[in-house]
């Protein structure tokens, strides 16, 4: 072999150790099937499948791969496949999404792995198009800042009335509940500059801190990791002693859980979308307290 030939063959091994891929395993903890949704360049093996309750499945994606999951429930399909799904559909009419992404609302994990031009694999929990179930994301291996992100509290349990599905099985986002532009960041309000975060995300942010609450969520909400391997959990049981902070809801220092009083009255909700200005005096006042015990709360953990 020439000394050329030689110093390409070591650079192409070089190129692949660092783009290897990842896999993806999916674990379902919850009491009942869930059937994860698949869209992503190129297509996997299966674009959607079913998982019964306290069993797993593995998926290899190659380098560079760009897509994202979710966990469909509450489906319905027939021996040949075909059917639908009470939460998160693809609107396939089959099992397999078939390159159709979820219907809101849904709980997203994203990802684009690592390729040639960068090795780093960027991943996040997203609840701009609302939520209809946990998940966390882990990983395997893998160097660098590999956090564990995801959404642990049941906001089915705390939706506002407003975003609330009906019977209970998701958590719209204020984008698709109003559809105005300073929910959904666009218009005047396509930019971060000027899309700001807003009383409902908020409520988002502050159950699940490390997940996405609005579009423009990026400086806490996406991670990088490079050679990891995932794992991706629905209602994920995070076992005692396991270090869980910015994945679980935070709370004060009397221990009690200071979002409680915030979701306690939804027509507080209803009045902010319809303008009352009393009740909108009253959340932000309440906004502004919470926002400082999240604030005080985040200082004592983090040392910031």
């Amino acid at each position: 072999m020439t000394r050329t030939n030689l110093v390409l063959t070591s650079l192409f091994f070089f190129i692949l150790k660092g783009v290897s891929g990842a896999t993806f395993t999916f674990v379902n903890k919850c009491s009942y099937t869930v059937w994860p949704g698949i869209l992503g360049n190129p297509v996997l093996d299966t674009t959607g499948f079913e998982l019964a309750d306290g069993n797993s499945r593995s998926l290899q994606a190659p380098a560079g791969w760009s897509g994202r999951f979710w966990g469909r429930t509450g489906c319905n399909f027939d021996s040949s496949g075909h059917g639908s799904c009470a939460t998160a559909d693809c609107g396939s009419g089959e099992m397999q999404c078939n390159g159709a992404g979820a219907t809101p609302p849904a709980t997203l994990a994203e990802f684009t792995l690592g390729s040639v031009s960068t090795t780093q694999d960027f991943y996040d929990v997203s609840l701009v198009d609302g939520y209809n179930l946990q998940m966390i994301v882990e990983v395997s291996g893998g160097s660098g800042d590999c956090r564990t992100t995801g959404c642990v509290d049941d906001l089915n349990r705390r939706c506002p009335s407003e975003l609330r599905v009906e019977g209970g099985g998701g958590c719209r986002s204020a984008c698709e509940a109003f559809g105005t532009p300073e929910y959904c960041c666009k218009g005047d309000f396509g930019s971060p500059s000027s899309c700001q975060p807003t009383a409902y995300s908020e409520v988002f942010k502050a159950a699940c801190p490390r997940s996405y609450s609005y579009a423009y969520d990026d400086a806490t909400s996406t991670f990088t990791c490079t050679d990891g391997n995932y794992i991706i959990t629905f209602c994920p049981s995070l076992p005692s002693g396991k270090v869980t902070t910015g994945v679980t809801k935070p709370i004060n220092g009397s221990g009690a859980d200071p979002l409680k009083e915030l979701f306690s009255n939804s027509s507080l909700y209803a009045d902010l979308a319809a303008g009352n200005s009393n009740a909108i005096n009253h959340f932000s006042l309440k906004l502004i307290i919470f926002s400082f015990t999240i604030s005080f709360t985040f200082v004592r953990i983090f040392g910031m």
